[in-house]
């Protein structure tokens, strides 16, 4: 091996630092997990480890009574905030060893190729792991049941989407001054989107304030394209919301790189901890569908 391609390798290997390494992963991760689009990180605070908790304080309801025009016998309420608890119960780990001879014949950008790889598999977990929040939408506002799927084709997909965005509506989940809602499909409902005449594509909308990464718009919601949305025993789960629904914390907490004592090389590892927490159940809805 010229002594060109052992600096070459020998540059491409000292971009493991951990400092960046971790910076680079995060970027990555928060450009290509569709969730993470549609949560909100009002309580990240300063989570540390596994079994941190946060705890959310959230306003009750005020009553609105007649004034009859004595102050005496006004109602006068008890404020008593409703405390909830986000518990980060997620912990995962990647890890990877190089041997000295391929770190000396490497001549590819290592600190770009793996970090890639280790954004995509986290990626993958966590979209999965918010995804499976759908589970916390209230019966009020689902349509369709796992017993009794809606049967979507490309004539009646638009008609469930207005009833969908209907679901939000009626919650007060959407309306002046609230982030507009989205939607989330898989690419099996997509592709029945992409033949409704109603489906305004991205590249069509002229609107800007179509959230990162969607794909278009449909009865006013922004649609989002996710792999990890698959079917369950032949049903499809479509997601709407608003980003006031689930908050989400995660920690890229450490990254490191180590000598392995069994042979000639280094260990690279890194350890995220993440939790979710669905704060305003009325701000999702889904639809439970099939396809023929």
């Amino acid at each position: 091996m010229s002594t060109s391609n052992a600096q070459a390798g020998s540059k491409a290997y000292a971009a493991f630092i951990p400092e960046l390494w971790s910076t680079k992963i995060v970027e990555l991760l928060h450009k290509g997990c569709v969730m993470l689009q549609c949560v909100n990180r009002n309580y990240e605070g300063e989570i540390r480890q596994k079994g941190d908790t946060v705890h959310i304080r959230s306003f009750s309801a005020m009553a609105i009574t007649d004034y009859d025009g004595s102050i005496e016998d006004a109602a006068y309420e008890t404020p008593t905030p409703v405390e909830q608890e986000l518990v980060i119960d997620q912990a995962k780990m990647w890890g990877l060893k190089i041997d000295d001879v391929a770190k000396a014949q490497s001549d590819i950008n290592i600190l770009t190729g793996y970090a890639k790889e280790a954004a995509y598999a986290l990626e993958t977990t966590i979209d999965t792991f918010l995804l499976a929040k759908h589970a916390d939408v209230p019966a009020g506002n689902t349509i369709g049941t796992d017993a009794v799927p809606i049967a979507l084709t490309k004539d009646n997909i638009y008609g469930q989407m207005v009833q969908l965005a209907a679901k939000l509506k009626s919650a007060d989940a959407v309306g002046k001054g609230k982030m507009k809602p989205f939607v989330i499909v898989n690419p099996v409902i997509e592709a029945l989107l992409l033949q409704a005449p109603e489906f305004i594509h991205a590249t069509q909308s002229g609107d800007t304030t179509l959230r990162e990464g969607s794909i278009g718009r449909i009865a006013g919601l922004d649609v989002l394209l996710s792999t990890n949305f698959v079917a369950v025993s032949g049903k499809y789960y479509i997601l709407a919301g608003t980003n006031e629904a689930i908050t989400f914390a995660e920690q890229l907490t450490k990254t490191e790189t180590v000598k392995d004592k069994s042979f000639f090389g280094d260990l690279v590892r890194g350890l995220a901890v993440y939790g979710a927490k669905t704060v305003q159940p009325n701000a999702l809805a889904k639809i439970i569908a099939t396809v023929a």
